[in-house]
């Protein structure tokens, strides 16, 4: 198991593509961190982990709190000595045409998408340069890069996601530290579900492998990028979205 000894933390692992990470990653020995506000959730996962002799611990917090981030992030370095992967998965929408979008609509998702990336990496950077080593996975989006109809504040959220994956890989790559993005298309998560069928017909029509993707062809590249056969990839976005933007 490639993760044997690993410390790795998961953002909004309650579902969905955070949920696919975290037993991926399990599923190769390493130590998972779950974070998210659901604890109830949280729970469920780690009780599956473990069932299937994996390791994992829950952390209930806030993504948005940078205080609270940070000691959650002090705890588990106390508790595990070390952090060697940060995936920042915690996302949320709140889609709206622009002249109807409420500031509430646009601060909870940037608030969320951008800044939660940005507590979580910046309570996880000064560990990883001490142990000069260290792999950050942001969860983007293929609107951050094409941009979408009523998803002005998501699709600014995630495309921020990328410049701060760039620009702080630029920073952190001379102490052996990686940071990479990964931008989903459409995914079959509990956040697409809610889309009528009519909406989703639409999307499987300009998806030229003429299906959603699921959470674990997600997660197949999110390990990839945290493993040693990626250790010369940085600063990259990888589209996992059956050729809808190429």
């Amino acid at each position: 198991m490639q993760f044997s000894e690993r410390v790795s933390i998961v953002t909004g692992a309650s579902q969905g593509i955070g949920k696919a990470i975290a037993r991926e990653l399990s599923r190769e020995g390493a130590e998972v961190v779950l974070v998210d506000v659901q604890k109830e959730k949280l729970e469920e996962v780690a009780r599956n982990i473990k069932a299937s002799n994996g390791k994992a611990s829950v952390y209930c917090a806030d993504v948005t709190s940078m205080g609270k981030i940070s000691e959650v992030v002090e705890a588990i370095i106390q508790n595990h000595q070390k952090i060697d992967h940060l995936v920042n998965n915690a996302g949320i929408t709140r889609d709206n045409l622009l002249m109807r979008m409420k500031e509430e609509e646009w601060d909870a998702v940037l608030t969320v998408n951008l800044k939660g990336v940005f507590n979580f990496s910046r309570a996880v950077i000064r560990n990883m340069i001490q142990n000069r080593y260290g792999r950050i996975i942001n969860i983007s989006s293929v609107v951050g890069l094409m941009g979408n109809a009523g998803q002005t504040n998501y699709s600014a959220s995630k495309a921020g996601v990328i410049g701060f994956t760039k620009s702080l890989a630029r920073e952190v790559a001379s102490r052996g530290i990686t940071v990479n993005a990964v931008a989903p298309g459409y995914i079959a998560t509990p956040m697409t579900e809610n889309l009528s069928d009519s909406a989703k017909k639409i999307f499987v029509d300009i998806i030229p492998l003429k299906r959603l993707g699921t959470p674990e062809e997600v997660a197949h590249v999110v390990k990839f990028l945290l493993s040693d056969e990626a250790a010369y990839i940085t600063g990259q976005v990888i589209n996992v979205n059956g050729g809808m933007f190429m």
